[in-house]
């Protein structure tokens, strides 16, 4: 049974995603176009689990298949789609996972939603305080219950990320 652990902000967290990209990056080499720090370890000053969330981003998803050998070697599990049509997701650690690295098209609309909800944060630090502050709560209230810390933050996260999307979009 993991139990939900939000910690506060941790500069390393860069770090630790500085470290995996580097990996990652030798790993898939030319089939990569970009490698992004996502999450809310990657919102400076944004309480979240210790979890790094990476995602690369690629010009063609099914060709990520066969580099499954290749994460498996630095500690990665291969998932597949795991619940998301064009990801394929790998998580490292196990029970105590460490890292969760979600890799998509480029410029498919979940790369988008899962940038645009993180700059989004990084802009706005009193949202970024409301969410941490939400996480904080739900991971007191449900210590051992993931499904129920996920269910407490969904109407949250839909609300912000719809606005982050048509922010983002209008942005650029």
């Amino acid at each position: 049974m993991r139990k939900v652990q939000v910690c506060p902000y941790n500069p390393t967290w860069a770090d630790k995603f500085n470290e995996e990209a580097i990996k990652l990056q030798q790993i898939f080499g030319d089939l990569l176009v970009h490698i992004y720090h996502i999450g809310s370890t990657s919102v400076p000053g944004l309480k979240a689990k210790p979890i790094i969330d990476i995602m690369p981003v690629v010009e063609n998803i099914t060709l990520v298949d066969t580099y499954n050998e290749g994460m498996q070697r630095i500690g990665y599990e291969p998932m597949g789609e795991y619940g998301i049509p064009m990801r394929r997701f790998f998580r490292k650690g196990g029970e105590d996972r460490t890292h969760h690295v979600h890799i998509f098209e480029i410029d498919s609309p979940e790369a988008i939603r899962h940038l645009a909800f993180r700059d989004y944060l990084r802009v706005n630090p009193a949202i970024s305080e409301s969410y941490g502050n939400l996480k904080q709560h739900l991971a007191t209230q449900f210590p051992t219950d993931m499904e129920r810390y996920i269910e407490g933050k969904n109407d949250f996260v839909k609300e912000i990320e719809a606005k982050a999307v048509k922010w983002y979009k209008e942005s650029k």
